[in-house]
């Protein structure tokens, strides 16, 4: 068969759609650029949450380079920021999936096109192209998995979507230099029948839909996938509404302790007898290697206090403010010698696999007052699964670092 044979897909006449054109592509190139970029940026900042330098256990991303530039130490002001930032990146980035499906279905002529490089500059244009689409759909669905707590890929989803990111954006951003002006000079224009990037087929079909009515289609997609997400990072009665998002492996029941929980007892793999009165002590060290250990009882005798924090999940979902009560971790690290500006500290869990069996907090977050030793919530005694006896919640933390069934708490330089 030849080249130009219309039942190829090398040849324009293969593609038959009157929807394909300069216009069309341009308008839904236009709205991943804001969203791509909007994507990344919110990406960058869940990076910082982490404070990927403070030490090794927080981010294991290996061979990193200047890819993991850090960014500053992340605040606890406002105790929202974490909420609603990994919120916007994983609502944003599940509503843009029309957006980005129909831009790859409108430019997929191209990537049959023959010959596949007309000259080093044509080479390198398609190379580009080939990281882009790979990329795209490469996190797109990591992200989608994650989020959906179903990931099948072999190894673990923070570095693979951390170098994914770099690589699609690294392609985006040339792209995205060779074409946009071209796209807003087609949006500007808004002549629908002009084809300056030959998208358009020289055979086309009788047309059963406009594009702007195919373009009003992928925005009822998008904002449907909004409607069904976006109440798993607002929390709340609107949870109901995110039929797409993540629930957790387990029902959180009613009453105080009921609120989402990701991380089970039954998979942390923690035996009752460990966390139980007799046997569970708190030990926490400190300065000069100055140790105690504190029993369940002895932390409650201890001044308690109070704060209204949410939960805030790399998954994008988040719980309303729960009133947790416990022991100051500022209050704790008194007790091993730093009476006045407290430093890290490195959690330890009971948890003895998985990730973040360990975290550690920079010294902002451990100065906070609103940062708890939490030993009840909403006024009853933490539930098993929400990490009795104790748990950590800090403001605006990413909720990976507020370990539960906390076993250690070291003070000092990390």
């Amino acid at each position: 068969m030849r080249d130009d044979d219309p039942r190829l897909p090398t040849s324009p006449g293969f593609w038959r759609s009157p929807l394909r054109g300069t216009w069309f592509t341009s308008v839904l190139g236009l709205v991943l650029l804001a969203g791509v970029t909007v994507l990344f940026v919110t990406g960058l900042v869940s990076y910082a949450a982490y404070n990927p330098d403070l030490a090794p256990v927080n981010d294991q991303t290996p061979d990193k380079g200047i890819l993991g530039f850090y960014l500053f130490s992340w605040p606890t002001n406002p105790y929202w920021l974490y909420r609603v930032t990994q919120g916007l990146h994983v609502t944003l980035g599940i509503a843009l999936i029309p957006v980005l499906l129909a831009k790859l279905w409108s430019v997929v002529p191209k990537l049959f096109t023959l010959p596949p490089a007309r000259s080093l500059a044509h080479a390198l244009e398609r190379v580009s192209l080939l990281l882009l689409v790979g990329g795209g759909l490469f996190e797109f669905t990591t992200g989608v998995l994650n989020v959906q707590l179903d990931y099948v890929f072999p190894g673990s989803f923070y570095p693979l979507h951390f170098y994914g990111a770099w690589v699609f954006f690294a392609a985006f951003l040339a792209h995205a230099a060779l074409k946009t002006p071209m796209a807003l000079r087609a949006v500007r224009e808004r002549r629908r029948d002009r084809d300056e990037a030959g998208l358009a087929t020289p055979r086309p079909d009788a047309p059963t839909v406009s594009r702007r009515g195919a373009l009003w289609f992928v925005g009822g997609a998008s904002l449907l996938l909004l409607v069904t997400t976006a109440g798993q990072s607002i929390g709340g009665a609107l949870r109901r509404t995110a039929l797409l998002a993540p629930h957790g492996g387990a029902d959180p029941g009613s009453g105080p302790n009921g609120f989402q929980i990701n991380k089970t007892v039954a998979y942390a793999g923690i035996d009752a007898q460990e966390t139980g009165d007799e046997a569970w002590r708190l030990v926490v060290t400190g300065r000069d290697g100055r140790t105690v250990r504190l029993s369940r009882a002895d932390l409650l005798r201890l001044p308690l206090h109070s704060a209204a924090l949410p939960i805030a999940c790399v998954e994008g979902w988040s719980t309303a403010d729960q009133w947790w009560r416990g022991v100051r971790l500022r209050d704790l690290a008194a007790l091993v010698g730093y009476d006045t500006d407290p430093p890290d500290v490195l959690v330890e869990s009971v948890q003895r696999h998985g990730a973040f069996r360990r975290a550690a907090l920079r010294a902002n977050q451990v100065a906070d007052p609103r940062s708890l030793l939490a030993l009840q919530v909403n006024g009853e005694d933490l539930s098993p699964d929400h990490g009795y006896p104790a748990r950590v919640i800090v403001p605006a933390a990413p909720g990976v670092l507020n370990t539960k069934w906390v076993a250690r708490m070291t003070f000092g330089d990390l």
